[in-house]
């Protein structure tokens, strides 16, 4: 694809619908000063797929990886992490996809301390069983190009997108992402990854930033003749400033970097030339993962505007409030600032866009981790740009059908959009 018509894809028009939610109180991610916890309640509704329900979804049962402890490959409280796996079938049975799971970070003793009493931390805390829906769907109506591959979720008990390496004696807080990782991979490569054919690794919102974190590494899991390709879904966070003019999304990252010990295992491509809190931010990483990628992303993500653009401590009157739960309720100046947001997102990924190997989907809703959710990944009324939805642009990626640089216009053009409005 030429320059000329990359440049032109960022002008395309398209049309969005909006979906409402309720039942999630405002209180849930502004009552407390922490950070995380409106992180974490944040991410939770989100990525739980309130406000829609799949038909009969597929629940799998949750595996923990026995040899993970002998690695020091634990969860914040020292228990052993775990995965989600349904078995391939058909035409897929040599095909594999690890989702690995999002929710938030902790990035201080405190945060961490109560997230490791949660699912977001302990082994003990989580779903025995969750639904597999969107990409993770068994169904061929539901997910058409992977719904009999191999399909894995791993589970998010460390608090540092897969990345951390440290520990808190004092705190009883084991900061072991990074061997999560390694101890997940190794346990699904001798259950038959080793042998795939194919291969893609996926995760939304910190999952999706691990995705990236981790994409080269997972390439070289497998030998050159599998096809290995990673996709990115609501993990494209950001280093921009806040309506008070300050930085809370870097100053809460560089807490998660510090304290957890993430540093050693960012790609040396980037902390060879930036400070480690910059090269947690997908936009200075981009550029050098070596392995075909997809950025999946709405362009005025919903956790990034209430919990990064506008937390309640850079808006203290509340200037914000109504606005970050319901876009139909923003001034214009404050519709200025969100299309101001927009802009810097596309400019991240221009000279990413260039490659051919990868991918892009950046449309102009209001919205976060469309790949899990079936109604964002593929319904009836999906999301589209150009008349193609969120399913079918991932799997003509993956598949060389053709290439995928997709970018809507500008709010509010689109009204296709599943617009996340909160009561």
């Amino acid at each position: 694809m030429g320059n000329q018509q990359l440049m032109g894809l960022w002008g395309v028009v398209i049309f969005v619908v909006g979906l409402g939610f309720s039942g999630w109180g405002v209180e849930s991610f502004e009552f407390d000063e922490l950070f995380y916890n409106r992180t974490e309640n944040l991410s939770s509704f989100l990525e739980s797929g309130h406000g829609y329900a799949a038909p009969k979804p597929l629940m799998v049962g949750l595996t923990l990886i026995r040899g993970a402890a002998a690695q020091g490959a634990v969860c914040l409280d020292g228990t052993l992490p775990g995965y989600h796996i349904h078995r391939g079938f058909g035409s897929g049975a040599n095909s594999w996809l690890i989702q690995l799971e999002g929710g938030g970070w902790c990035n201080s003793i405190r945060s961490c301390v109560y997230r490791k009493t949660t699912r977001r931390g302990s082994s003990t805390h989580m779903e025995k069983q969750i639904p597999f829906t969107g990409i993770l769907s068994n169904k061929p109506e539901e997910n058409p190009d992977f719904f009999n591959w191999n399909r894995i979720k791993v589970r998010y008990c460390d608090g540092a997108s897969f990345a951390g390496e440290g520990e808190d004696k004092v705190a009883q807080l084991q900061f072991r992402g990074q061997r999560i990782w390694h101890a997940a991979m190794e346990d699904l490569m001798s259950k038959g990854m080793h042998s795939a054919d194919r291969a893609l690794l996926s995760g939304c919102s910190a999952g999706g930033l691990a995705s990236i974190l981790h994409c080269d590494e997972f390439r070289e899991l497998f030998p050159s003749s599998t096809k290995v390709k990673c996709l990115s879904d609501a993990g494209l966070f950001m280093d921009s400033i806040d309506v008070s003019g300050g930085h809370s999304m870097r100053n809460f990252f560089a807490g998660v970097v510090n304290l957890q010990g993430v540093a050693k295992n960012l790609p040396s491509t980037c902390t060879t030339y930036r400070d480690p809190t910059s090269c947690f931010f997908p936009q200075n990483l981009i550029d050098n993962v070596k392995t075909p990628l997809f950025i999946l992303n709405a362009a005025y993500d919903s956790w990034q505007v209430q919990a990064s653009l506008a937390p309640p401590a850079a808006d203290p009157h509340g200037t914000w409030h109504d606005c970050k739960l319901n876009h139909a309720k923003c001034s214009a100046s404050q519709i200025r600032f969100l299309q101001a947001f927009r802009i810097r997102m596309l400019n991240s990924v221009r000279s990413f866009a260039m490659s051919g190997q990868n991918g892009l989907f950046i449309n102009s809703c209001f919205a976060h981790c469309q790949s899990e959710r079936q109604d964002t990944w593929f319904a009836d009324d999906s999301p589209a740009i150009s008349n193609k939805g969120i399913a079918l642009a991932v799997g003509d990626w993956y598949f060389d059908r053709t290439g995928i640089k997709a970018i809507d216009c500008a709010y509010p053009c689109d009204k296709t959009c599943h617009n996340l409005v909160f009561k």
